[in-house]
Order: C-alpha cells, then structure tokens, then sequence
C-alpha cells in the first residue's frame, strides 16, 4: 500500500498501533542480535512451549479433527505442536530473510525443478506460482529471485500499518520486485504484469468470504478463484509450489508440473473445477507434511459465516468468473 493510498489513522489508533508495534519491533530486534538460527530455536521454543498453550490452539484442534477424523488425540496433540514450533521459527527469521540462499557457502534453500517455473514465464502468458503457508513462506519469494524468476507477490496487508510496512519492506530486500495488494487495483495490476510474461506469487490457502465453495479434505470451504479465473482469461501457466521446512532454519523449495486444464467453453463452471483442481493440490501437499501448515486459520465456514437471505443471492448472482476482479488473491 502506497503512502498516498493508506488510510488517516486517528490519534486513538495511532495510540493503539505504536503500542502493538513497539512490542513487535522490541521481539524482533531480540531476534535480530540472536542470529538466524538461534533466533528461529528461540521462536520455535516461544510456538511449542508457550504460544501452543493458548486458546488459538483449541481452534487448531477443531480444523485438525474435521480434516483427520482418523487421527487420535495423541497424533492431533503432536501435529499442533509441531505447527507452532514451525510457526514459532517463522517469526523468529524474519529479521534474517536477507541472509536466506539458495547458492553458495551455507546454501540454506534447496530448490527442486525451478525450471518449469522459469521455462513456463518463456512462454510470454505469465506464470502464477500458487502455494500455501507452508514452512516459513517467506522463502518462496526469494527462492524465486534466487532462480532468475522475475515476480510480484499478492498479499493482504498486516492490520497494524507500522508492522506492515516494515514486513513489506524486509520482502523486497530480498528479491521480491513488487508487492501487490488484494483488491481491484491490485487485480488490475496482476493483469498488467502477466500479460507482460511476468510471475505472480499468491498463496491461496485461506478462506475468502467473497470466494467459491470447492471441497478441501471432503469438507466445502469458500476458495479464492482469482488463480483459475485469470489462467482461464489470460492463459497464464499455474505452477504450484511448496515450501518443506527441513531441520531448523533449512528448506526445501520443490515446483511441481504445470496444471493441464482443457477449458469446456462454459467459463463459470471451467473456474469452479480449475479452483477445485488447484485446491486438491494444497491438500496434498498439507496430508504431506500437516505440522508445517497454519491450523489456527479458520479455514472451514461456521453456519453464522453461510450467507444468507440478499447477501447469498448477491453472491450467487454474481458467479464464479465476476468475483475474480474482485477478489484478486487470499494474500499472504
């Protein structure tokens, strides 16, 4: 978000913002003066031992049984855990996203088939690179720019501006050449740069209340369409890609085979079951590896979250290929 584009803050919230930012930016310069893997030890410690205590954890559990309802108490127990020491890391290696490579002495990425990432933006249509909060997904961007791949990543904003900014900017030192915003300006922007044979990074794991219901682990769960809505328009390649947090501050980076789609003709229903493919994907890569993916988001809808009455048919009115202009991507 640009200076001239952010919104006047009041004195009330300006308050409330530099009170939430001190404590974050006290937290990161501890981090900071720790060294990278110290400091992602230390936030692991902080995730397993104290943040995995919290009441976020009980919501983890519920999105943990309704997708695993063969898991037992003990194996949902280890997967929570383990997602809140990787989140735990994650935060902990922000102030160190520079010192991330994926070339030379102490190489700390492994990227598998960056080439059909890459081979796909030669092709002139774009590429959309699709992924989710795996690992620390912050890798992905610079994993990109490490492989020659010139990108923009679409993200939603942190709600306190002061942390925002300095999250965006930690982002752009280290490869990424723009931040794209959700929304319609944002949307109009992916345009502009796919149709220039440019990469777009989204990660498309949470929920979107103005998305698509397609199924994810047999449940129906409001999906952005925006990645199979521009592919469909445009013709842009879809590459997934996921991101494996190794042992301690170490990845792995694999992209997977561009997504073969034959479009019937009928776009809606072509968005519905191109979002569907592309969400079977996610899927398998969570099954893969769940510690590593953020259980505290709510990703299924509750039954007060199901439209209802004008806004349901508004929504339905709209359709699927409409709302991609709107909606742009979940972010980051």
């Amino acid at each position: 978000m640009s200076a001239a584009n952010a919104p006047v803050l009041t004195f009330g919230n300006r308050l409330r913002y530099g009170a939430e930012a001190a404590g974050f930016f006290f937290l990161m310069g501890i981090f900071k003066l720790l060294g990278l893997d110290a400091a992602s030890a230390l936030g692991g410690f902080i995730g397993r031992e104290i943040l995995y205590r919290t009441p976020l954890s009980s919501r983890a559990r519920e999105n943990l049984r309704l997708a695993f309802p063969e898991k037992d108490d003990r194996e949902i127990e280890t997967i929570v855990r383990g997602m809140w020491n990787n989140l735990g890391r994650t935060v902990g290696e922000y102030p160190h996203l520079k010192r991330f490579r994926a070339h030379g002495p102490n190489a700390r990425i492994d990227i598998l088939n960056a080439d059909r990432a890459v081979g796909a933006s030669k092709r002139g249509k774009g590429v959309l690179c699709f992924s989710g909060h795996f690992g620390n997904w912050e890798i992905l961007p610079i994993a990109a720019a490490q492989s020659g791949l010139e990108s923009a990543s679409v993200y939603r904003p942190v709600n306190n501006p002061f942390v925002d900014r300095w999250i965006v900017k930690q982002r752009l030192s280290c490869g990424t050449r723009e931040m794209i915003t959700k929304g319609q300006q944002g949307t109009r922007r992916i345009f502009t740069l796919l149709r220039k044979g440019k990469a777009i990074q989204m990660l498309i794991d949470q929920k979107t209340n103005e998305g698509i219901a397609v199924p994810f682990f047999g449940q129906s769960a409001m999906t952005t369409p925006a990645p199979a809505g521009l592919a469909l328009r445009i013709g842009s390649t879809l590459v997934p890609v996921v991101n494996e947090r190794l042992n301690g501050a170490r990845f792995r980076v694999t992209v997977g085979e561009p997504i073969q789609f034959t479009p019937t003709g009928d776009n809606d229903a072509d968005v519905i079951a191109l979002t569907t493919q592309i969400t079977k994907i996610i899927e398998d890569a969570v099954r893969a590896n769940p510690s590593q993916w953020l259980w505290i988001h709510r990703r299924w809808p509750r039954a007060k979250d199901v439209p209802t009455g004008r806004r349901a048919k508004a929504q339905a009115a709209l359709g699927a290929a409409s709302r991609v202009e709107r909606d742009g991507s979940s972010g980051t």
